[in-house]
């Protein structure tokens, strides 16, 4: 009589779709949803270290903050689930230069403005190819990068501390997928002009190039000659993460230069040669890596 009951009173209440079995309401969560407003709120500003005693949020420090502020005791293992439903993962920062100004990297990346008078003068009547420019160090002194392993221990890898390096100069187009590169001792004005060279040689011909790199002195020095089919445009300072080269060396060195010995400067140069050629030979790898949507927005 009591599911009878209970059918009666579902459908008297939602019509024939209250008899369709639901999931039991069980009980109510112990965050709310200005609980939920303020731990985002607080997670993305970041810590106060006077304020709350830490450098960074932990799981255990979030759980004191709201105990603090709310009175709501929580688990270790329902807050996390509630921040990853809130999409926050434990994820590395990106360095950011501490004098850089607020607004100088949004500015910039109103792309068109900055090249309209490159269209209408270097490049009057011709298509535009948009490079990157940078310099990344290999050496002897390498990175070690995450790997695999069986939880409850610590893998070990080779780690050398002879200082012997080169400098590998890259430039990615993304849009069209190529690259090019050199292998160099040393990062000089001559170095920039050997490898603008190089990079001339790969602009499809009637194109003209837009070379986007940072204000190095080797970049911006007057004696370096420029070729007739390459523009450069100075990135703001101190503002590297608007340059996808940099995601490609972290790329390159993860999958290819990481966690190795080199033997001599021709073991470096040859890895070097190596990794570059690899990537040059995926160019939808240079497409996913180096592409930015406020580069190509009209």
């Amino acid at each position: 009589m009591q599911t009878v009951r209970d059918c009666v009173l579902r459908f008297n209440d939602a019509g024939p779709t209250g008899l369709l079995t639901g999931k039991a309401p069980g009980p109510q969560p112990r965050l709310a949803e200005h609980h939920r407003a303020e731990l985002r709120q607080v997670i993305e500003a970041g810590p106060i270290p006077a304020a709350h005693g830490v450098a960074r949020w932990r799981i255990a420090d979030l759980l004191r903050w709201l105990w603090d502020e709310f009175r709501v005791s929580l688990s270790k293992q329902t807050l996390g689930r509630e921040l990853r439903a809130l999409g926050f993962r434990k994820l590395s920062p990106r360095p950011r230069h501490h004098a850089r100004g607020p607004d100088a990297a949004e500015a910039f990346k109103n792309l068109p403005a900055q090249l309209a008078p490159v269209a209408a003068h270097e490049a009057a009547g011709k298509p535009i190819e948009i490079c990157w420019q940078d310099e990344a160090r290999i050496g002897q002194k390498n990175k070690v990068t995450r790997r695999w392993a069986r939880r409850g221990g610590r893998s070990a890898a080779p780690h050398d501390q002879r200082t012997r390096s080169a400098h590998l100069c890259g430039a990615i187009c993304p849009a069209r997928g190529k690259g090019a590169a050199l292998v160099l001792p040393r990062r000089t004005s001559e170095a920039m002009a050997l490898h603008l060279e190089e990079i001339s040689r790969t602009v499809i011909s009637g194109a003209h190039a837009v070379v986007l790199l940072d204000q190095a002195g080797w970049h911006t020095s007057a004696k370096r000659p420029i070729p007739g089919n390459i523009t450069l445009l100075p990135l703001p300072p101190k503002s590297p993460e608007l340059n996808p080269v940099e995601n490609t060396w972290q790329y390159m060195r993860d999958d290819w230069l990481s966690n190795r010995v080199f033997a001599s400067c021709q073991d470096i140069l040859d890895h070097c040669r190596f990794a570059w050629n690899t990537l040059v030979e995926q160019p939808w790898t240079i497409m996913s890596i180096g592409l930015r949507d406020w580069v190509h927005r009209s």
